[in-house]
């Protein structure tokens, strides 16, 4: 059953594998648990209480209550499969979610970000070091997720109309405008890349070493390095310049409509979040700059 589900979202839904597996590891939690809470490998006759005792299991091991509500919808949507199969009558995720305690997400601000000084691209800089830069000005001024980055191609980028094709989630299409300045970075980095590493097959970002398509593992190698530049927070990662993208395009005037469409959400609710930290960033100001406020 698993496994016509997990074909079922990679082939009909269009899930990512990374997203696949996600739910393949929730679902094989549980799976494993109610077997032996109940000798018995038939989760299709899994009750309401099997996966209350499941989730105090959970929180018994501390795991958050954000993994706990993930982990939950992972097996809610699962069984929700298995009822519209007419495999079980009933979905037995009905208890209710913990208290989802939302944490604002870590962000940089402009001024932490020019000290990177990833703009700057020097005569004697390697293709490594032109990549890594890069990497960190696609991710800061277009709010991409680790995969679009990786799977962007030089086709994908229209440098006459300044627009980056990309491909999000279930091969959603959006457009993303970039400046001069970017242009003009992406440019060099290809001259280089061409001349160092040889044509790459179609990817932006490649390997040194054999010109094959960049991987997870190095693209967060690259940011974490890139970043540890202006922080020692753990928080080092792709989505966190993404972040950052969302809430600087916020702070100075931007609608909220607009970052929901330059991020790929499909809803406004997954981008509200942001305007938390604009207001948060708007209070700071205002308790600096007005006399009375102090």
């Amino acid at each position: 059953m698993l496994e016509e589900y997990l074909k079922y979202l990679l082939y009909e839904k269009n899930y990512s594998a990374h997203t696949v597996s996600s739910y393949a590891n929730d679902i094989g939690q549980f799976t494993e648990y109610y077997t032996q809470l109940n000798n018995s490998d038939a989760i299709e006759k899994a009750e309401r209480e099997d996966v209350r005792s499941w989730v105090a299991s959970m929180f018994e091991r501390r795991l958050s209550a954000r993994t706990v509500c993930r982990k939950l919808s992972s097996v809610k949507m699962f069984y929700k499969y298995l009822m519209k199969k007419n495999i079980v009558d009933a979905n037995p995720v009905t208890v209710i979610n913990p208290m989802l305690i939302r944490t604002l997400p870590v962000f940089f601000s402009e001024e932490d970000i020019d000290k990177l000084q990833t703009t700057k691209v020097m005569d004697d800089q390697d293709f490594e070091e032109q990549r890594d830069a890069l990497v960190i000005e696609i991710l800061y001024q277009t709010g991409v997720r680790r995969r679009e980055l990786i799977d962007m191609k030089d086709k994908d980028i229209d440098f006459d109309r300044k627009t980056i094709k990309i491909f999000g989630k279930r091969q959603k299409e959006r457009i993303i405008p970039f400046g001069e300045e970017l242009e003009n970075q992406i440019k060099r980095y290809i001259e280089c890349r061409n001349r160092e590493v040889g044509y790459s097959g179609g990817y932006l970002f490649v390997l040194r070493r054999n010109g094959k398509q960049l991987y997870d593992k190095v693209l967060y190698d690259i940011v974490k390095k890139q970043l540890s530049k202006i922080t020692t927070n753990e928080k080092r990662s792709p989505h966190t310049l993404r972040h950052t993208f969302a809430t600087t395009l916020l702070n100075n005037g931007a609608e909220l409509n607009t970052v929901k469409e330059l991020l790929g959400h499909s809803s406004l609710a997954a981008t509200q979040v942001y305007t938390h930290i604009s207001f948060k960033e708007l209070q700071k100001q205002y308790n600096e700059a007005h006399p009375r406020a102090k």
